[in-house]
């Protein structure tokens, strides 16, 4: 199961996801389980290469074996793109966890500290 939470600051703007955990592939496996993972993985990803590289801020980000966290600075969260960028990963996310939920996990919460 992959697990995907985005937080929210105090003022209900974007400023965090934490992906962690991997989809188990049984020794029966289908195209289903890569197809869940590799989609995760791929947007996940490509949001984060987005606000780096477009958005240009430091995400800080983190990645261990099944882990990665991603933070938006407090003073970028207002960027017309790094709200696209979260949005749009947000939306993908939770629409695959929606068709696969068995698979994936989306959630929200409200970022403390």
């Amino acid at each position: 199961m992959v697990e995907v939470t985005f937080y929210r600051d105090g003022r209900a703007r974007l400023s965090r996801f934490f992906a962690s955990g991997h989809v188990e592939i049984p020794q029966t496996s289908s195209d289903e389980y890569s197809l869940v993972c590799a989609a995760i993985s791929a947007i996940l990803q490509a949001a984060r290469a987005g606000l780096e590289e477009h958005a240009k801020i430091d995400t800080g980000a983190t990645m261990e074996s099944g882990n990665l966290d991603v933070r938006i600075p407090e003073g970028d969260r207002d960027d017309a793109a790094v709200i696209a960028i979260m949005a749009t990963a947000e939306l993908a996310i939770a629409q695959i966890a929606r068709q696969y939920p068995q698979h994936a996990h989306a959630t929200r919460a409200t970022q403390t500290g």
